[in-house]
């Protein structure tokens, strides 16, 4: 401790009644002047560590409309790959995960979204509520295992909105078979068992112990965010009240497991009834601005379809659309919802307009990501669907990236990549500068304090 218990230097008055003894009162009175003063410092030097291991522990958090990831403002380029769960549990196939992420590394790419669920159907995840296919989990945990060796930060998304791979009809599916009378898949959303049911997953994705790394999921800072479901719709109410309802009971549910992680709702960014003039002339009951204005969602989702959303419209118009569907989001992030967003999907098909345009869409993206970004806006990055490798061709379908067939995207995605990492970089150092400027400020009280506080150790 910086303060010194030999009580020889202290300046004794003398006693009434003797020149040499020093008034025990006095000495006690000082004693505890002093061990107040160390605890003080103690206090002023120490409690910054705390804090600091606790900001640099890999987790990725929030502050106002940043992400903070070891103290240090977090900005990102991303890739999409819903497979990597599929392909990791089968023995021949798990090298194309660990090339999948090998070559994101090698573009600077630092998330990757991927599935956490497959229901029913084949090689599933979940086979019946509450029941799990070992190999699959196993599979989900190489993927996992190998996106932490290669430092790559993961968002899982829990469920889907569509019936590829179960997705909401399966739960549907599966309450029925217990008797219970359902007669929308939107019931996904009210019925109380299928509540339950995923629920139930939640809790069991959160508690895993992964069997590569023995950690669980829920303390594994690998996972930079879990995704409540992949593009939820209920277009039965275009109000939005009945996903707005949902979101809060499955967040506060989730957050009551896992409180280290963030948490998205995984939203396509389409209005409600207060700004529906801004979505590509239809509504599928969520609200960009109140489902993300809920507490426990830490940060806003948006994805791009132009070429889907407005099939019947000229490229240009896409464009157009794009641009302004860009920056209302960020805008809205910004002044509204006081929280990052995330464009965690976006593409182009190359069928039958090739790489030219896909381009000039991924530019539009990465320039409105990096404009936002550099000036401390709500934009975190961008996450392009999606990555595939070499030899998949049984899931191209217009939209993939295969980066060593695509020269001119894979050169964008590597020049977005390093401009987000130069502004991580800077931030870093300013950081650095801030700590050091503190450590010099504790040197010198600790001095002080040790000295009686009558003088300064200079520069």
């Amino acid at each position: 401790p910086p303060y010194n218990y030999n009580f020889s230097f202290y300046k004794f008055p003398k006693s009434p009644t003797s020149s040499i003894y020093p008034s025990f009162f006095i000495l006690i009175n000082n004693y505890y002047r002093d061990m107040k003063l160390g605890i003080s410092i103690f206090i002023l030097l120490f409690l910054p560590l705390v804090l600091l291991a606790k900001a640099d522990d890999g987790f990725v958090r929030t502050k106002g409309q940043q992400l903070i990831l070891n103290g240090t403002p977090f900005y990102a380029n991303g890739f999409n790959a819903y497979w990597l769960m599929y392909f990791a549990s089968d023995p021949s196939l798990k090298p194309k995960v660990s090339s999948a992420f090998q070559q994101a590394v090698d573009h600077g790419l630092s998330i990757g979204r991927t599935w956490a669920f497959n229901d029913g159907g084949y090689s599933p995840l979940q086979y019946s509520p509450g029941q799990y296919n070992e190999k699959m989990f196993q599979g989900l945990d190489f993927v996992v295992a190998e996106a932490r060796k290669y430092g790559i930060k993961l968002i899982l998304s829990l469920v889907n909105n569509y019936e590829s791979m179960g997705g909401k009809k399966q739960y549907v599916e599966w309450a029925r078979s217990q008797g219970q009378a359902i007669s929308s898949e939107d019931e996904f959303f009210t019925n109380p068992v299928v509540k339950g049911f995923y629920k139930n997953h939640i809790k069991s994705i959160l508690t895993r112990v992964n069997s590569i790394t023995g950690v669980a999921y829920k303390d594994d800072p690998t996972i930079m965010a879990w995704e409540l479901m992949n593009e939820a719709r209920c277009p039965s109410d275009p109000s939005g009240n009945t996903i707005q309802a949902w979101i809060k009971e499955m967040a506060s549910y989730l957050k009551s497991i896992d409180g280290k992680h963030l948490l998205e709702a995984g939203l396509e960014g389409f209005y409600g009834q207060s700004k529906y003039q801004w979505n590509p002339n239809f509504q599928v009951g969520t609200d960009f601005i109140a489902n993300n204005q809920i507490p426990e969602i830490d940060f806003a989702t948006v994805h791009s379809y132009p070429d889907q959303w407005l099939s019947g419209s000229s490229y240009e118009n896409q464009l157009s659309f794009l641009n302004t569907w860009l920056n209302d989001h960020i805008q809205d992030a910004q002044n509204i919802l006081h929280k990052p967003v995330l464009f965690a999907e976006f593409g182009k098909s190359i069928k039958y307009s090739g790489a030219d345009q896909r381009d000039q869409l991924f530019n539009a993206v990465y320039s409105a990501v990096y404009s936002s970004a550099r000036g401390g806006g709500a934009a975190i990055g961008g996450m392009f669907w999606q990555l595939l490798v070499e030899g998949m061709d049984s899931f191209r379908d217009g939209y993939e990236v295969v980066l060593s067939e695509s020269p001119s995207t894979a050169n964008l995605i590597t020049q977005e990549s390093r401009r987000l990492i130069h502004i991580r970089r800077m931030y870093a150092k300013l950081r650095n500068i801030e700590k050091w400027k503190r450590a010099k400020e504790m040197k010198k009280a600790q001095w002080e304090a040790s000295r009686g506080g009558n003088n300064s150790p200079g520069n």
